[in-house]
């Protein structure tokens, strides 16, 4: 894209401001720049105009498969999970485009190192967790792990630092996520730099399309792979590609499968498989009333008792009907650093714009059927959010230590 289709593109949206200072750049920054305006999807701004129009559907209980119902059929889930991944039906799919930013750390999160006596990164507590049903199955899945432009290239240097943590590098692929362009209130894209559009990721519901456009999806169909088993960087006691997880959803022939954990009280903010409209949906904690939270079955156990961890089985064709649909764009409030009018870099401390995402929950909302399948809270649940109280470095540290895992 030359300077002249740049401008073209940017007055039929109303955007010129973009180029404010592009006179002021280095060639190599002019063409830059003139890339990130022709890859930009700027139709996602589209979105404000439906600001505050997004409405739940009519929200209905969708009962768990229980940890004592799984242990009646552990052992026939687990062989049909085996069965699959050794017929290399099963791949995993990381979500790691976020930074360390709440943990003090200006790098990808999966870098931090957890550690007290020794280092431990969180990527390497995941590939440790992968290489258990590595060594049970005795057959190595696809890993693929989603990067974003703010953390690609320092994330496969730490994977090729560490020599990917023992797991065969010919198993490893890494996917940059889209990324959105950010605006202001009033609806003006902002610039992060002079020559920079300010962007963020476009949601944790944007991986399948991230993958099909970095051409992992055209690897998936030549290998055969028909199950994806997507989970977040953050939970450093998470099962992956767990067998008896897989078994049971080929074996209730669902089109996804969502590990899920008892909250511990029915005020606890995490999101909620339900029915939405009768289909699979996630009702988010603050959309649950008092009543819906305290609501019971006929058993007196809470009906909207089983919180998502964010590790999620997707069957592959399921993924890729909904691929040809566009999935709703959520605005978010946040705090945008950006350039101000005279050329001046802003970090603000209040929100001052929007972001736009797609999130799984939305992903889910178009299968046909879920099943939300009860894991051991304190085995498989320790997320690293924040560095200190809830959900912080030290609980993950604890738990891990429960599990015997050495610090």
């Amino acid at each position: 894209m030359n300077y002249e289709q740049a401008v073209k593109k940017l007055e039929k949206i109303g955007q010129t401001h973009v180029l404010r200072y592009y006179e002021e750049l280095t060639q190599e920054q002019k063409q830059q720049l003139l890339a990130q305006i022709e890859q930009t999807d700027f139709s996602v701004i589209d979105a404000l105009a439906h600001r505050g129009e997004e409405k739940k559907g009519e929200i209905a209980p969708l009962k768990s498969m229980t940890i004592p119902e799984i242990e009646v059929s552990k052992e026939t889930f687990e062989k049909t999970g085996l069965d699959a991944i050794r017929a290399d039906k099963v791949a995993a799919v990381l979500l790691a485009g976020g930074m360390g930013t709440r943990l003090g750390c200006d790098a990808p999160k999966g870098v931090y190192d957890i550690g007290v006596t020794k280092p431990l990164y969180i990527f390497e507590c995941l590939i440790h967790n992968l290489m258990e049903v590595v060594r049970k199955a005795d057959h190595y899945i696809y890993l693929f792990v989603m990067t974003s432009d703010k953390n690609h290239e320092t994330t496969v240097a730490f994977f090729e630092e560490h020599s990917y943590f023992g797991y065969p590098k010919e198993y490893v692929r890494f996917f940059k996520q889209e990324m959105a362009p950010a605006v202001g209130y009033d609806g003006k894209v902002l610039l992060e730099e002079k020559g920079k559009i300010a962007t963020s990721p476009n949601g944790n519901g944007g991986w399948f399309v991230s993958m099909d456009r970095a051409g992992i999806t055209q690897l998936i169909r030549e290998k055969g792979i028909e199950w994806l088993n997507v989970f977040a960087v953050d939970n450093v006691l998470q099962k992956i590609a767990d067998p008896a997880f897989v078994g049971a959803c080929i074996e209730k022939d669902c089109s996804v499968g969502a590990k899920v954990v008892r909250k511990v009280t029915p005020a606890e903010k995490v999101g909620v498989v339900c029915l939405e409209d009768g289909r699979p949906s996630i009702v988010e904690y603050y959309e649950l009333t008092d009543e819906m939270a305290r609501q019971k079955d006929e058993a007196g156990e809470y009906v909207y008792n089983f919180g998502v961890i964010l590790n999620y089985l997707f069957r592959v064709p399921a993924l890729e009907e909904i691929m040809a649909k566009a999935l709703p764009l959520h605005t978010v409030e946040k705090k945008i650093p950006y350039m101000d009018e005279n050329g001046n870099p802003v970090k603000p401390e209040q929100p001052n714009g929007y972001k736009f995402e797609q999130l799984v929950l939305d992903m889910i909302h178009e299968m046909d059927s879920c099943l939300p399948y009860e894991v051991v809270r304190e085995q498989e649940f320790a997320p690293i959010k924040n560095k200190e109280g809830t959900d912080s470095v030290e609980t993950a540290r604890a738990l891990l230590v429960k599990n015997g895992i050495t610090l």
